[in-house]
C-alpha cells in the first residue's frame, strides 16, 4: 500500500454475474441483497490481501508446527447508510474486526458532504481502516471519510467499493496518493447528476427498498 494510489479491479466470472444482477433494473431486493453480499466476499478476500501477519507455534494432534496470526488491527468504517450492507461480509472473514460508524450528507447550497455522525474506535499504530461504501462516485464522502481518519492519526486506508467511476478515483488519487482502492467494478463516467454509468442505480435506496 506504499506509493501512489493502487488500485484492484475484481477479475473473477463469479463476480461479473452478479455484477449483471445489481445493474437490472428488475432484480428484486432480497435477490439485490444476496448478490451484493456475494461481492462482497470477493472485496474482502481482496481488500486483506496485504494485511500482516505475525509467525506463532500450533499445536497439532500430531506435533508443533508454525503458523500465523494477524499482525494488524482492522476496523471496518461504512459509510452510513450503504456501507452498513457490506459490514456483515467483511466480518464472516474479520472476526475480530472493529466495527466503527461515519454519517455523511451533501450541503445542498455548498455540494460538500458534511460530517453528521461519527463513531469510531481509537486506532493503533498497526491499524488499517477499511472504508465500506458500495458506489465510489464523484469521491467526495469517501474523501472526508479519509480526511477524518488521518486527522486520526490512522497509518493506512483501504477503500472497499461495489463499483467505482474513474471520476472518484482520480479524486482519490489526488488527494490522498497512497491509499489503496478495491472495487469489483469500474464504470464508464458519471452522468451530469452525479450518477455512475452505466452504474446500478442508488445503491441505498435498492439495498433498503426505499425506491
Amino acid at each position: 500500500m506504499n506509493g501512489n494510489t493502487s488500485v484492484t479491479v475484481l477479475d473473477h466470472p463469479l463476480v461479473r454475474c452478479d455484477i449483471s444482477i445489481l445493474r437490472s433494473k428488475t432484480t428484486s431486493t432480497p435477490d439485490f441483497r444476496t448478490a451484493l453480499k456475494r461481492i462482497a466476499l470477493f472485496l474482502a478476500e481482496a481488500a486483506t490481501r496485504s494485511l500482516a501477519v505475525a509467525r506463532c507455534d500450533v499445536e497439532t494432534p500430531l506435533e508443533y508446527t508454525s503458523g500465523y496470526v494477524p499482525a494488524n488491527d482492522v476496523i471496518l468504517l461504512p459509510i452510513l447508510r450503504a456501507g452498513m450492507s457490506l459490514v456483515e461480509p467483511f466480518l464472516s472473514i474479520l472476526p475480530d474486526a472493529r466495527v466503527g460508524y461515519i454519517g455523511l450528507k451533501r450541503d445542498e447550497r455548498t455540494l460538500q458532504p458534511v460530517e453528521y455522525y461519527f463513531n469510531v474506535p481509537a486506532p493503533t499504530p498497526q491499524s488499517v481502516v477499511i472504508i465500506l461504501d458500495p458506489m465510489l462516485a464523484t469521491g467526495g464522502s469517501v474523501s472526508a471519510t479519509l480526511e477524518r481518519m488521518y486527522l486520526e492519526g490512522v497509518p493506512k486506508c483501504v477503500i472497499a467499493s461495489v463499483i467505482a467511476a474513474p471520476e472518484g478515483i482520480e479524486n482519490v488519487r489526488i488527494k490522498y496518493p497512497h491509499t489503496h482502492i478495491v472495487t469489483a467494478a469500474l464504470d464508464r463516467c458519471l452522468n451530469d447528476h452525479g450518477y455512475i454509468l452505466p452504474g446500478l442505480g442508488d445503491a441505498g435506496d435498492r439495498i433498503h427498498g426505499t425506491i
